[in-house]
């Protein structure tokens, strides 16, 4: 199970953000997607699921090109926003979470059961008739990811999840991310600060001006903080 992407390149009017790049994400990897404001790296992870359809290049999920079935695709790959607010389709937390599911055409039974589980893994349990406007940021950011939870992805992608998070919603969704990694699912962190995660990584990417300038399992802090990464 994996997302393998080859010279992917994308382009927002004259504007190259993404060139040539190729990467593969394996099966069960946690990789840490770094880089400065403004590489590339949420052009790149909102390729993994059909979300933007590359210029050039491919990218396939499990072996199946993302472009000939983007509904496996989604369902494959979970993908949580930056905002998490960019993604609530619902007023109420439950609601939120079953959206995916629904959408898979599953019983109410599983989906019951998959909103349940989901929120249990994000210690939201119980709250599911909870408006989402009431939250505080680090619970909206534990919904999100129990929305893509709910999906049953083969691999998960959070974009810069800590954003303005106090320590204690930090340490939670860290918490989440450290069990899904010890219970085999692929989890891809789109992150400029590596201080939250570097521990729980198996690999470091960085992009820089759109291409990979480091793709290493231990990359030198040296050559981070010149690609505008902070270091762990």
């Amino acid at each position: 199970m994996t997302i393998t992407v080859e010279g992917y390149t994308y382009r927002y009017g004259e504007t190259l953000a993404v060139d040539d790049v190729s990467v593969t994400v394996e099966d069960g990897e946690f990789l840490v997607l770094a880089g400065a404001n403004g590489s590339g790296k949420t052009t790149l992870v909102r390729g993994f699921n059909g979300l933007l359809t590359p210029d050039r290049g491919t990218v396939s999920v499990n072996g199946r090109p993302v472009e000939d079935d983007p509904v496996a695709a989604r369902s494959s790959v979970g993908m949580v926003f930056q905002d998490p607010r960019d993604g609530f389709v619902a007023a109420t937390v439950g609601a939120d979470v079953a959206f995916g599911p629904e959408n898979l055409g599953l019983s109410r039974a599983a989906i019951d059961r998959r909103v349940a589980d989901a929120l249990d893994a994000v210690r939201m349990a119980g709250r599911g008739e909870e408006r989402i406007d009431e939250l505080s940021g680090g619970e909206r950011e534990r919904v999100a990811i129990a929305g893509a939870l709910a999906m049953d992805p083969d691999h998960l992608v959070l974009d810069e999840p800590f954003t303005g998070l106090d320590w204690a919603a930090r340490r939670s969704v860290l918490a989440r991310l450290r069990g899904l990694r010890e219970e085999g699912v692929g989890v891809v962190v789109v992150t400029h600060d590596l201080r939250d995660v570097a521990a729980l990584a198996d690999r470091i990417v960085v992009l820089a001006d759109g291409v990979v300038a480091v793709d290493d399992p231990d990359p030198d802090p040296a050559a981070l903080a010149e690609r505008g990464v902070r270091p762990p």
